[in-house]
């Protein structure tokens, strides 16, 4: 945030639903898309602005690519960080995710209501420690890697031996502790029920165009293997307007990772595309 201020753009950092200090709904539905860009386009109404441009990074970059298709008047453009545009699959996301790797897969696992989010919630100073990690593999080694191995079964992998735990902690100082004494106080329902909303998405968006019409930045990170660069061959079809930055030597929590990288490429794109 201070990057792009000093770079002359107003910036605002939403809590978004179910985070922080914001409201935590207690039904699954009230997670879906339609409520969490309907959620961005009431911010721009709080603050009297009538667009602009938005960045995202993981499911936050789920939310901003689905923007410009549920509000296209209230977008300029798109950042996405790791996270490409992902289109109207064939059939639920949910089952190919279990087909494809199985149920102890994070996605899938989440699926059950309240199971995923004791386990994150029993120690959260643990659960960041296992999930805020840097160095943790690269994408060569990924790719050489057993393919049970590749199901990213992460809430079985945290219950294990904390020294098993490959990369190094990201976070430290103010910055974990915020972390962590947020999630004390909201738990992880109300991220979790973004994931159990996956089939509903899906369904109700039969019909709608896939296509972005707006500029977008798609900022990529070298060793991300959760949402690698390979995701993003053949966003052009559905982003006409699209332009491509790979940070080299990242995994994947770009933003925290490569922050001088990041601030660049995002104030770079943003100079050029709309001064």
């Amino acid at each position: 945030m201070p990057a792009l201020a000093q770079a002359g753009y107003r910036v605002l950092a939403p809590d978004q639903r179910g985070y922080g200090r914001t409201s935590r709904p207690e039904r699954v539905e009230d997670y879906d898309m339609a409520h969490l860009t309907g959620d961005l386009a009431g911010m721009l109404d709080a603050f009297g602005l009538k667009d602009a441009v938005f960045a995202g990074h993981d499911w936050g970059g789920i939310v901003v690519w689905q923007m410009p298709l549920y509000r296209p008047d209230r977008v300029r453009g798109v950042i996405g960080l790791n996270t490409p545009f992902f289109p109207r699959t064939p059939i639920d996301p949910i089952a190919a995710m279990k087909a494809m790797r199985g149920e102890s897969n994070y996605v899938v696992f989440f699926q059950k209501p309240g199971i995923a989010d004791e386990i994150l919630g029993r120690d959260a100073a643990r659960t960041f420690r296992f999930f805020m990690r840097r160095k943790v593999v690269t994408a060569k080694e990924f790719a050489q890697a057993p393919q049970e191995a590749k199901n990213f079964e992460l809430v079985h992998a945290l219950q294990e031996d904390e020294s098993t735990w490959r990369g190094d902690v990201l976070l430290d100082g103010d910055a974990m502790r915020y972390f962590v004494e947020t999630y004390r106080r909201t738990g992880f329902t109300g991220g979790i029920n973004w994931y159990r909303n996956l089939s509903r998405n899906w369904a109700r968006s039969e019909g709608m165009e896939q296509k972005v019409r707006v500029p977008g930045l798609m900022i990529m990170a070298e060793d991300d293997v959760v949402l690698p660069p390979a995701l993003t061959e053949g966003m052009e079809r559905f982003v006409p307007d699209l332009e491509r930055v790979l940070i080299r030597d990242c995994g994947h929590w770009t933003q925290q990772e490569k922050p001088e990288e990041t601030n660049r490429a995002m104030i770079d794109w943003l100079k050029r595309r709309f001064g």
